[in-house]
């Protein structure tokens, strides 16, 4: 394995490499035992700062008992992670992108997200989650079965379970419109859980802000659009995600990108509400407001 300067590429591969290694139980020792590697190899390769050869990755995949889809895949993004890839925008095309989305989410020490239209995922109810995929269900994707579908929602709840209860210290910054709390997804009941919860979590969360962007708000950079910055202090450089719908994940790690895309998130933060009057209108649309 030759050390390498990490990249979006290389950081996706070692962040899948290290969830499968704990959902396997294996220890990192092991896991370089078993390529004949020293221990800090495997460290380097799931922090992103390193690359594994075909044969090494797959005495790995091996050892981790990873067969069919997701084996492929672990070893196509190895192949990416191999060439020399500057920063640039980066579409994710392989298969079970929603994983490598919530590896990269998890692993943030900060995260900034301006979205549109509906509430972020990390900030969904149970209710609101189901809503939201039921709606998707048959338009975005071929029709589901029952099984699959309550899949898709463990998914997301998992999703927020990883993120949302870390070990260390995170910050949370969100700033939604308003149209997302006024909205009827499901159905007003749904709503109205969904405010509760909303409301909860920033009355009991420290390490979380959320801002109401008004109706009438002018000037916003973002107009019909959505995107979010992670973080990752002095683990690497932030990695930006430009929000879509049906289309492939769209990653931006060139420096220049993303200083943009954080300008643009403090300029939105700028035009909406504080946390205190935030707060205050998610209470009152609870209450039909």
């Amino acid at each position: 394995m030759a050390r390498a300067r990490q990249t979006l590429e290389r950081r996706q591969l070692g962040l899948a490499l290290r969830r499968i290694r704990e959902e396997s139980g294996k220890t990192q020792q092991a896991a370089a035992e078993a390529i004949g590697r020293v221990r800090s190899r495997i460290v380097e390769l799931e922090d992103g700062k390193g690359t594994l050869s075909r044969e090494d990755l797959v005495g790995l995949l091996d050892f981790y008992g990873i067969s069919g889809d997701e084996r492929e895949t672990v070893l196509a993004l190895g192949a990416q992670a191999r060439k020399r890839q500057r920063g640039r925008t980066y579409t994710d095309l392989l298969p079970g992108a929603f994983q490598r989305f919530a590896d990269l989410e998890a692993s943030a020490t900060e995260i900034s997200s301006y979205e549109s239209g509906v509430l972020p995922g990390l900030l969904q109810s149970p209710g609101y989650v189901r809503a939201v995929i039921e709606e998707c269900d048959g338009v975005w994707w071929d029709a589901t079965t029952d099984a699959e579908l309550e899949q898709r929602i463990a998914f997301r709840l998992e999703r927020q379970e990883r993120s949302l209860s870390p070990a260390e210290p995170r910050s949370f910054r969100f700033v939604l419109t308003e149209d997302s709390l006024r909205a009827v997804v499901g159905s007003p009941e749904v709503m109205r859980e969904q405010l509760q919860h909303l409301a909860a979590a920033i009355d009991t969360r420290d390490d979380l802000v959320v801002q109401v962007l008004e109706q009438d708000a002018s000037r916003n950079p973002a107009r019909g659009g959505g995107f979010t910055v992670f973080g990752f202090g002095d683990k690497g450089s932030p990695v930006g995600f430009s929000s879509t719908v049906f289309s492939p994940s769209t990653y931006h790690s060139n420096e220049a990108d993303t200083t943009i895309m954080l300008r643009a998130f403090r300029e939105i933060q700028s035009l909406a509400l504080d946390r205190d009057r935030s707060r205050r209108l998610v209470e009152q649309i609870s209450k039909g407001g």
